[in-house]
C-alpha cells in the first residue's frame, strides 16, 4: 500500500472514530445497546487508526 494512502486511510478511521464515539454517547441517553455499541465501534476504528499510524511511521518514504 502507498504511504499516501495509509495517510488518507488515518485520517478516516481516527476521526470517523471519534465521531461514532461521541454520537454513542449522546444516543445511550435514549437507547443504551445502540449507544454502547455505536461506542465500542467508533473505539475500534480510532484504535485501528493508531495502529495504522504506527505502521505508516515504520514504512519508507
Amino acid at each position: 500500500m502507498k504511504p499516501s494512502t495509509v495517510e488518507a486511510l488515518v485520517w478516516v478511521l481516527v476521526y470517523g472514530g471519534l465521531m461514532l464515539l461521541c454520537l454513542g454517547l449522546f444516543v445511550q441517553r435514549a437507547d443504551g445497546p445502540l449507544g454502547w455499541l455505536l461506542v465500542i465501534t467508533g473505539v475500534a476504528l480510532a484504535a485501528a487508526g493508531l495502529v495504522l499510524i504506527y505502521l505508516r511511521s515504520r514504512m519508507g518514504p
